[in-house]
């Protein structure tokens, strides 16, 4: 069956469900709030395996971005090391790369974006939806598609009852280093939990450094207090928080030029009504997960792929709908939860960062004695284009 969409987002989630709508056979248009030059955003994430056979179901190679990211090494701010977890799945090796980087080669795939878009309303028609935004121009589909990120607008019009963000209690910045030796494995993540701080590096096969810190923020600050916040304040902040813990941070902030502008980090645990008339909300907008699994942009690639299948597969919207949320619902909010466990390790008090050593130093010595992975469910999720999928009853 032949449908327009109307893809509100021109993220991830929104590039990838056009891309996977365009596979199905769906027309698609990209609505992007921000002009062309506003994502440029300059931190980095990891792409695991099920995110890399999510974008393989829709002919996409990323080879060509980042870098191979086999494993993450964890120590303690003492040094100790706590264990090691394969970043990979058989042959499969997540790869780390800009997320500008990303947003481009998607947006370069041929797609119909339209900036300046941002969405203000939504009403259905009957036989379709018709879109308002901010610029009071209109647009009329046979379905929308919320794929506008943690403060979702269309969140709100399918459901005004629906949650808001949850802050997390960390902040993050981070930044690309220059002319400083990690003594790691090119491409290996290393993690360190430090005394005060959590910090996360890998280096570049061409020297450079990539980095992230999440400081702890008990209290939530607004966008201008975070906008507030200088280079050299951050440089400051930073270098006290790691001054006391083993390992290259305080090198590696010192040797890098640009501290990213800090963010804070939120999920949203669960979203009850994903879609309404015609509507649905995927990724960010219906369930996002605090970065500390690197599954968000995973998780939103898989939205895209397992919502175009189902547009394809199913009789009508609604029952293609029904079917996307029997299919993805249990997954994601499970990650969300794992997500937001393991954030919560990083935000301890340092008294109690001594029995979370020692509890991951555990549960990191019987994985490798009994060769299990704890990431492995989340990991070995596949998808098969080619397979209609399963219609509930």
């Amino acid at each position: 069956m032949t449908y327009t969409a109307l893809v509100v987002g021109g993220g991830i989630a929104g590039t990838a469900s056009a891309v996977a709508l365009r596979k199905a056979g769906i027309d698609a248009v990209v609505y992007e709030a921000y002009d062309r030059t506003a994502d440029k955003a300059g931190a980095f994430l990891t792409l695991a395996p099920n995110a890399l056979d999510a974008l393989r179901a829709l002919d996409l190679d990323v080879g060509g971005l980042g870098f191979d990211t086999p494993g993450i090494t964890i120590t303690s701010g003492s040094g100790r090391r706590l264990g090691e977890l394969a970043y990979r799945l058989g042959d499969v090796v997540s790869r780390t790369v800009k997320r500008a980087d990303l947003y481009r080669y998607l947006r370069d795939q041929d797609l119909h974006l339209e900036y300046g878009k941002r969405l203000t309303g939504a009403v259905a028609t009957g036989d379709g939806v018709r879109a308002t935004f901010s610029d009071g121009s209109t647009a009329e589909g046979d379905l929308l598609i919320g794929a506008d990120g943690l403060r979702s607008a269309t969140r709100r019009v399918i459901d005004p009852a629906a949650p808001g963000t949850r802050y997390t209690g960390l902040l993050n910045t981070g930044g690309y280093a220059r002319g400083v030796a990690t003594g790691s494995e090119p491409g290996m993540m290393q993690a360190v939990f430090g005394k005060r701080c959590f910090f996360v590096y890998t280096a570049h096969p061409d020297g450079e450094v990539w980095w992230a810190a999440n400081p702890a923020q008990a209290t939530e600050l607004t966008p201008a207090e975070m906008a507030a916040i200088s280079q050299q304040e951050w440089r400051t902040r930073l270098s006290d928080l790691f001054r006391h813990d083993h390992g290259p941070a305080l090198d590696i902030i010192a040797a890098t030029g640009e501290i990213f502008a800090g963010w804070s980090s939120y999920d949203v645990p669960r979203v009850p009504v994903w879609h309404r008339d015609r509507m649905i909300v995927i990724g960010d907008a219906a369930h996002a997960t605090a970065p500390s699994i690197g599954q968000g942009a995973a998780m939103a690639i898989e939205d895209a792929v397992v919502l175009a299948k189902c547009l394809r597969d199913s009789p009508g919207i609604e029952a293609a709908f029904r079917a996307y949320e029997v299919l993805r619902r249990g997954r994601v909010e499970r990650v969300v939860a794992q997500g937001n466990r393991t954030g919560g390790w990083k935000a301890l008090s340092p008294l109690a960062r001594v029995p979370r050593d020692l509890i991951m130093s555990l549960a990191m010595k019987h994985a490798a004695r009994t060769g299990t992975d704890p990431s492995r469910w989340i990991y070995e999720h596949r998808i098969d284009w080619d397979r209609p999928i399963a219609l509930p009853a």
